[in-house]
Parts: C-alpha cells; structure tokens; sequence
C-alpha cells in the first residue's frame, strides 16, 4: 500500500479508501495502479472501463436523501443489466406499478410521508420504467413471477386495482417483458423460504466474458442484500427453475390476469 502510494504520489489514506470502495479511483490513477499491479491486458480494459462509467451519475441522483445509499447501488446495476428476473408473492414490482398503484402503497405503507415527497417517490418510480423502452443500450428483458396472491390482493382502491391488471396485460406484450403468474393451486414454492428477490444478469464486454458477475438482489426493510457469489447464483437459480416449472405460461397468465381482473374489480 505504502508503494502504491508513492506511485500515485497521494498517501497511503487514500490507497485505502480506494480499496475500500469509500472513494472512486481517477482513470488515471487506475491506469498507473494497473500498470503497478502487473493486470493483464484484459483485466486492464475492464477496470479503465469502470472507472469511466463511475464518473457518470446515474439520474437517479437527482432526488437525493429520497434514495437510500443501498437501493442507489440495485438503480445502478439495474441500469446495465441485460436481463432482469423478479419473484414477488406479494406487490407487483415497482418496474410494472402505475402512479395509481404506487402511491396507494404509499399511503397505506409511508402514512408519514409529506405530500411532496410521496410524489417524489411516484414519479422515481414510475421514470425507473424507462429502462424497459429504452433504444440505446438495449432495454434489458424483464421476466416477472407473480404470485396470483398479488393480483387478488387489493389496493384500497378497487378501481386503482383494476387499471393496475388492465396494465399488466398491456405491458406483458411487449417483447422485452413476460409476465408469469404462480397459481395458489400450486401449493407453496421453493421461493416461499427465498422470499422476494431479483436476478440480474449482464451484458457481454468487447472481450467476451460478463461485464459484471451474475447478481441477486434481496431486499429487506432497513437495506439490502447484494450476493454475486457461485453458490449463491446456483441456489437462486434452482429456486427460479422450480419457478418456471410450476407457473402458468404466458397466455394462461394472461387469461387469469384478465379473469381476476372481470371477476373482482370490474
């Protein structure tokens, strides 16, 4: 650390917070430490890259405190994740919410909000869609697993509910977005003990290989759990197969949406 230092001309304080991640690392400080570091060409490319990509802030930085630090990190990795898998067995996810829906919840979860800032958590919200129609980079494709506990499941609004169902239908046609529900006939899945969670996965670099690991998201109420370790993959992975094997197809979804949809709220 202390050579590392004297390379960079700076103290061997900031060598540490930069390997604690407490601070970002200039382009050219990592092209020196590389050097330093003997990384191979490859690795070099990378990490030049991120450092890059780092000096951006993403727009979501623009609603400040409104944002926790641990769900500022999911919006960034989210943002350059080439797919993105969510299991939720009670809220329709966020990315497929509509303002209604949103701020529903956030009466009857967030009573203490202002009314400035519960708009200002709707429309974070609601502009987080965007990814999804997106031209350049790819929109990612968004594969949801509903519980159809979360479509019988109320809002206090009966007619928010019901336009939240008519947008799931009409969103699940896109072609970067299937929507899968688990019906209650199944019986308890695997997921059950997971509870809700997120898979993403990453684009291809100009090298070949994964721009960033596999990553799975789980959030809880005072933070966040960000695993990317193998086994943690593979367990995630089993609990989405056993997902896939018990959840209706997508037009059998869609016809049970739309049922739910007639049957209670219309």
């Amino acid at each position: 650390m202390d050579a590392a230092a004297e390379e960079l001309g700076c103290s061997r304080q900031k060598i540490w917070r930069i390997e604690r991640g407490d601070t970002a690392a200039r382009t050219p400080d990592v092209r020196v430490l590389c050097e330093l570091y003997r990384a191979t060409p490859e690795q070099a490319s990378v990490l030049l890259g991120l450092a890059e990509v780092g000096r951006a802030e993403g727009w979501w930085h623009a609603y400040g405190r409104s944002i926790p630090a641990w769900f500022s990190l999911y919006m960034g990795l989210e943002s350059v994740a080439s797919s993105v898998r969510h299991y939720n067995a009670e809220l329709v996810p966020g990315l497929l919410q509509t303002p209604g829906y949103a701020t529903a919840l956030f009466l009857k979860n967030r009573p203490e909000l202002a009314e400035e800032e519960r708009q200002k958590a709707v429309n974070l919200r609601i502009q987080r869609q965007g990814l999804l129609a997106r031209r350049l980079p790819p929109a990612p494709h968004l594969t949801v697993m509903l519980s159809e506990a979360v479509l019988r499941r109320p809002v206090p609004d009966r007619p928010v509910m019901a336009d939240q169902l008519r947008h799931l239908l009409t969103v699940g046609q896109r072609h970067n977005i299937t929507i899968r529900v688990l019906p209650l006939a199944a019986g308890p899945p695997l997921a059950a003990e997971a509870g809700t969670f997120v898979l993403l996965d990453f684009p291809d670099s100009t090298l070949g290989t994964p721009s960033e690991p596999p990553t799975v998201y789980v959030e809880g109420l005072t933070g966040a759990l960000y695993l990317d370790q193998p086994a943690e993959i593979a367990a995630y992975e089993r609990v989405w197969r056993g997902l896939e094997s018990l959840a209706l197809d997508e037009r059998q979804s869609v016809e049970l949406i739309d049922a739910i949809r007639g049957e209670c709220y219309e």
